[in-house]
């Protein structure tokens, strides 16, 4: 570890000028420092992996309600599947093609597959054994039973068959493979029937494949008088007695004399098979967007195979068949108890239950608008006049304050103009629909949609296109980045003359996930601010590459450089005998400079605490390099979403015109894709007592009383959540908590 007695006190002084230019160390600076260790990475996707671990953790905890164990269940399997359409998928191609690199990790891209594939059949298998062992069982003994069709009595039997008659025989379609026909295609996460059906008249056997079609409930309800639940029904179980769930695919195995009329079913197996469906567009090419991105969706559909799962219990021929035909290799290959599929466990878990689930919670209106929730559009503007607005979903109601801000800027008539970016949002969006009325109202409306968000791609090009009909400009952002900021400006003609308001968010502008997701947002008038979004939006839509800004950093450009020179600052000032100290919370920490310029602050001496929920490259607790930094994770009722940047600035820069602790939230993850393919944003936070809030939650997040995952130097994560006298604090809870608590809650 370098002394913090042996460096210049010139060199602190230089790197503290270096944050008002939001640039790096000088490379020269570097050359001073000891060399850090190779191996100072962990690996990213073992990292992803030991995520996904930790919410199985959850669905293994008995002091969770039984129907949020059952969700989580559900969530680690939606989780795993696109992890293997995207990274293993991703990994798999660029070792085909010859480009993959050697991780950060110091593992080979072979060694990384390798290592995928051994976690992946372990975590696979103990997912299995949770539901089996320990959900299954518990949803019994609440009266929830998933059964076998066989298990069902005669009643309930004749029942289903009428039912499949009428509900699943119609859009089943049995595919045979034969000379005259070939291995038919297996669409990517699809649940299928291999059937062996032989001719009574020659003794033949023949393959076929039955899916199972996805528009199907996965689970058919049969409610305490053995009534089987339509499609339509699938929402919500009978609300008194007990409920028995089957399996659609064992309806349709017992049915399968129907589909094969004249044969003998030998044999039936249920199997899924998972593909490669991540993106890519080569925009310089493509003369219009929208087109090459529907044209590649299709394209989607017939990725390679990168993952097969078979029903224990099949029989060798009709392994080696599917293993053969699809072109799998055996660590390819995973082998699980029926059912397949737990995706669809989230029907489940929907049960009106409220006992089983976790308590009701109702979002309330921010306290600095309640009292003009239901008035004009311009008391709400005054409002936003009087004081910046920090807003924490979902504890703060979304629909009360970013959606009620768009939607009366839209029917405001003194507002000229709104520019906003969508990254996702729903498909019966208020949001959208406010553009549209504002479009309509003859308002100048600028939607930046970005049809690249993954797995939204179809979504958001229905919208574009219904945003583009009404008269909405819509643009699609800058070649070869994503836009992923999360900004919205409206213009506003006042009696001063033209007032900017704006808010930066660190969530998707999305009404549903707002309520599950835990996100920040700023509602502002400040006219740095408002320029710094004019300027951005003129960059996104036009031609404006050297904009500069005031209190936002900007990625490509000065995300990486600014948080890096923030962090070099905090050294310095740690190293000169100042306060410092650095908070940071995000999704994922991947990028090396980042963390590198961590391991130098932590070496300095400097105090780093990162609450982070999924992926984290960086080794914690390790002498003589990470000595001062803590790592905690919290994962729970919702999802973490939020980030937060946080630096003591112990040394004000007089320039700047800010002391004390400087903060930051916005969009941006610490990983190479946001800050170097993604527009993105953070806004400084500029009122003192929101900074302390966020100061304040990043150390709730950190405490040792608080429940949490804690990273150890290997990477592992261990869990706290007991103390010596009881459960740890769930901070999600105790924000509940105080939202209950704020003066007109539950109005």
């Amino acid at each position: 570890m370098t002394d913090a007695t042996a460096l210049d006190p010139a060199l602190a002084e230089h790197i503290a000028e270096h944050v008002a230019q939001d640039s790096v160390l000088d490379p020269a600076l570097e050359a001073v420092l000891e060399p850090l260790p190779d191996d100072r990475f962990l690996d990213r996707e073992l990292s992803w992996l030991a995520f996904n671990q930790r919410v199985l953790e959850l669905a293994e905890d008995s002091s969770l309600p039984l129907l949020e164990r059952v969700r989580f269940l559900a969530i680690f399997a939606s989780n795993l599947d696109e992890f293997f359409m995207v990274r293993v998928a991703g990994l798999k191609r660029r070792i085909a093609t010859g480009i993959a690199v050697t991780a950060a990790s110091g593992l080979s891209p072979r060694q990384v597959l390798e290592a995928i594939s051994e976690k992946a059949h372990e975590l696979m298998a103990r997912h299995a054994r949770v539901f089996a062992e320990q959900v299954q069982p518990a949803l019994a003994g609440e009266g929830i039973t998933l059964v076998r069709f066989s298990d069902l009595g005669d009643g309930e039997q004749d029942r289903l068959r009428k039912f499949f008659r009428r509900q699943i025989f119609p859009v089943l379609t049995p595919l045979a493979v034969d000379p005259a026909h070939p291995f038919p295609y297996i669409s990517g996460l699809s649940l299928n029937l291999a059937v062996v059906v032989v001719n009574p008249a020659t003794g033949k056997e023949h393959f076929a494949r039955v899916k199972v079609p996805p528009l199907l409930p996965r689970f058919i309800a049969v409610d305490a008088s053995g009534r089987p639940s339509a499609p339509d029904e699938q929402t919500a179980a009978p609300e008194k007695g007990p409920t028995s769930f089957v399996p659609v695919e064992d309806v349709i195995a017992e049915h399968l004399e129907q589909l094969f009329p004249g044969m003998e079913v030998r044999e039936h197996h249920t199997f899924r098979v998972t593909r490669n469906e991540d993106v890519e567009v080569e925009e310089d090419d493509a003369e219009n967007l929208l087109k090459a991105m529907e044209k590649e969706l299709l394209r989607r559909r017939f990725g390679p195979p990168v993952r097969l799962e078979l029903a224990t219990g099949i029989s060798p021929r009709i392994r080696s068949l599917l293993v053969r035909e699809l072109g799998m290799a055996e660590d390819e290959v995973y082998e699980l108890p029926a059912p397949l599929d737990m995706t669809g466990l989230n029907l489940i878990a929907d049960l009106d239950r409220p006992e089983l689930q976790y308590p009701r919670f109702v979002p309330t209106t921010h306290r600095q608008l309640a009292e003009v929730e239901s008035a004009t559009p311009s008391d709400v503007f005054a409002r936003i006049r009087e004081r910046d607005i920090l807003l924490h979903h979902p504890y703060d109601s979304f629909s009360t304050s970013v959606q009620t801000f768009l939607e009366q800027a839209a029917a405001d008539p003194q507002v000229l103009a709104i520019k906003q970016t969508l990254y996702r949002t729903s498909g019966d969006s208020p949001i959208v629909d406010a553009l549209i009325d504002a479009a309509e109202a003859g308002k100048q409306v600028l939607a930046l949609v970005e049809i690249k968000a993954r797995f939204d791609e179809q979504n958001n090009i229905s919208w574009a296109r219904k945003l583009e009909q009404a008269g909405v400009h819509v643009v699609y952002g800058i070649v070869g980045l994503k836009t992923h900021c999360k900004l919205s400006l409206v213009v506003r003609q006042e009696s001063d003359g033209l007032r900017r308001y704006s808010h930066v968010g660190t969530g998707n502008y999305h009404p549903k996930t707002a309520r599950l997701y835990t996100d920040l947002g700023l509602l502002t008038s400040d006219p740095d601010v408002g320029q710094d979004l004019t300027r951005l939006f003129n960059q996104l839509s036009g031609y404006a590459p050297k904009s500069r800004f005031h209190r936002l950093l900007v990625a490509p450009r000065s995300v990486r450089a600014g948080l890096v020179a923030r962090i070099d600052r905090e050294a310095a000032n740690a190293r000169a005998g100042m306060p410092a100290w650095i908070k940071i919370k995000v999704n994922s920490m991947v990028d090396e400079a980042t963390i590198d310029a961590l391991y130098r602050a932590s070496q300095a001496g400097v105090p780093v605490d990162i609450v982070v929920r999924g992926i984290c490259a960086l080794k914690p607790g390790v002498p003589g390099l990470s000595e001062t930094i803590r790592v905690r994770s919290i994962l729970g009722r919702f999802l973490e979403h939020s980030r937060i940047f946080a630096f003591a600035n112990g040394r004000p820069d007089p320039e700047a015109g800010f002391e004390g602790p400087e903060v930051y939230i916005g969009s941006a993850d610490l990983m190479h894709r946001n800050l170097d393919r993604r527009v993105e944003a953070l806004v400084r936070i500029a009122d003192p007592d929101q900074v302390t809030e966020l100061v304040d939650l990043v150390d709730e997040s950190v405490a040792d009383g608080t429940s949490s995952w804690h990273l150890l130097p290997d990477g592992s994560w261990e869990r706290h959540h007991l103390g010596t006298d009881g459960p740890l604090v769930d901070l999600q809870s105790v924000l509940v908590q105080r939202q209950r608590r704020r003066p007109g809650a539950g109005r």
